[in-house]
């Protein structure tokens, strides 16, 4: 008889595209979300939380660099007696669900609704370094408001959020420009009309890559296509020579003031009237923008701006921090951008039939939350809790009592859970969780009425030392009365600055 088969053990491997977030990372995660949500609320927005799964009908077909219907998104169909239920999928992003929320609701919301949402997002794309499949978004959007002054307000707001989080000014530039005026210059090259849809699309994710692949890479892709470093190869939009100069020369329209790239835009599609409508969108932009005191210095015109999702019917946006780093292989360069959005007029049309004015900005979590690791904003460190060591285990009632007295008193604090037979290995344990503190109480100290008390942060300084001498008239262990557990602690994490 043949022996049955072992089934194999799984591997302990995260999946292709994803990563796990410990402790440090989602503290500091948190913390900076917080700060965001505090300026979201400030400017009236009030808080989301809707489906991570929604159906692959209403999220619609709008990421860029998808050729294949569904492609991009993670879905399946649901099981039912026919045999054709509904696709559903992860959410791509907090847009287009926002827009299936409000044609659902609208007739319990106010108008305009003004709403921020903070999550996880999927896409099932091609991993790559700093590209993950599943990444965090932050978003605030205005529904039902049709004039510019509610794209003008997200610009502020985001310029806000972003000195809110310790990103300073004059390390960052919010980038707007608008769909219109690309429109009309794509009416200008000659590329108007239902038939050429598909050309447009390429063109609108080629522009959106220049920062990554540059003038060069970007013109290869509004002619016959590019070829990247691995070999692969990504369709042309097909266009002439004298097209693509068009389009080039929109992407390089920018000038010296705001005054002088809206004159060079109103130009560039002269001839268009949705174009020209654009400009003139851009103009009162900026208008509004320097009433409010955001200058250039915070806020500019940028026609090389255009975004890759395809729902964008107007103003775009884009946050660029542009503080250098150093990448992998040591060169400089600037980081990049963190959020963008704009506005999307047609996406709840979707729904209802009617024309409903949206507009909003996403914030990429990740990427923001590495650029305060890489501007020193945030620390990798993180206080660990203040450990009571286990003496005697058939007391854990009394260390379970001063561990009680430690948290209702604000102090992070645990009391040791492992095997405390050694009491090397206890404080070793103390010392991989970043403990400030140890908290000791054997048998002798529970006679006497006393704990000793262990200051983990100088003991480590002190091995680090070459010499004790430094240290001879500072001890790193106190034997106090058992009533002042509270007060020597919070005196020792006072002293290292961990009492915050």
């Amino acid at each position: 008889m043949a022996k049955p088969k072992k089934t194999p053990r799984p591997k302990a491997q995260t999946p292709k595209g994803f990563r796990d977030y410990f402790g440090a990372e989602v503290t500091q995660r948190a913390e900076m979300l917080n700060a965001i949500a505090a300026v979201y609320h400030r400017y009236g927005f009030d808080a989301l939380e809707s489906s991570g799964v929604e159906t692959v009908e209403a999220l619609g077909k709008f990421l860029p660099d998808v050729d294949r219907p569904n492609e991009g998104v993670f879905a399946w169909q649901e099981d039912d007696e026919s045999g054709k239920g509904d696709w559903l999928a992860l959410r791509y992003d907090l847009t287009a669900p926002l827009a299936r929320v409000y044609a659902q609701h609208r007739n319990d919301l106010p108008t305009p609704y003004r709403r921020y949402a903070m999550g996880p997002v999927w896409r099932n794309e091609k991993p790559g370094p700093g590209r993950f499949r599943q990444f965090y978004q932050c978003d605030a959007d205005t529904v039902g408001a049709p004039s510019v002054a509610a794209d003008a307000e997200i610009c502020a707001m985001l310029a806000d959020c972003l000195e809110a989080v310790g990103i300073e000014r004059g390390d960052y530039v919010v980038r707007v420009n608008n769909r219109k005026v690309l429109n009309g210059v794509l009416e200008v090259a000659g590329l108007a009309g239902d038939d050429k849809e598909h050309e447009r699309g390429i063109v609108l994710r080629a522009i959106d890559k220049l920062d990554r692949l540059g003038p060069e890479g970007v013109r290869a892709l509004l002619g016959e296509g590019r070829k990247d470093e691995s070999g692969d190869f990504t369709e042309g939009a097909g266009l002439s020579a004298e097209q693509a100069d068009v389009v080039m020369g929109f992407m390089q329209a920018k000038r010296d003031t705001g005054a002088e790239t809206v004159a060079r835009l109103r130009a560039l599609v002269a001839g268009s009237t949705v174009g020209t409508q654009g400009v003139d969108e851009l103009e009162t932009i900026e208008s509004l923008l320097d009433a409010g005191g955001y200058g250039p210095d915070r806020i500019e015109i940028d026609p090389s701006v255009v975004r890759g999702l395809g729902y964008y019917t107007g103003p775009v946006y884009e946050a660029e921090l542009t503080f250098e780093i150093f990448d992998e292989k040591g060169r400089k360069r600037q980081f990049g951008s963190v959020a963008g959005g704009g506005r999307y007029d047609d996406l709840v049309k979707r729904f209802t039939g009617q024309e409903v004015p949206a507009t909003g900005v996403s914030i990429g979590v990740d990427r923001l939350l590495a650029a305060l690791h890489a501007k020193g904003r945030l620390q990798d460190d993180t206080q660990g809790p203040v450990v009571v060591t286990v003496m005697d285990r058939d007391r854990m009632a009394d260390y379970q009592a001063m561990v009680a007295e430690l948290r209702q008193a604000g102090i992070r604090a645990e009391v040791y859970l492992g095997n405390p037979k050694n009491f090397g290995n206890q404080l070793k344990y103390a010392d991989r969780r970043d403990s400030p503190v140890a908290v000791i109480e054997g048998g002798d100290e529970k006679e006497k009425g006393v704990i000793q008390i262990k200051d983990l942060i100088l003991g480590a300084q002190m091995a680090e030392s070459a010499t004790l001498e430094e240290w001879k008239d500072r001890p790193s262990q106190f034997e106090v009365p058992r009533g002042e557990l509270v007060a020597k602690v919070r005196e020792i994490l006072a002293l290292h600055g961990r009492d915050k």
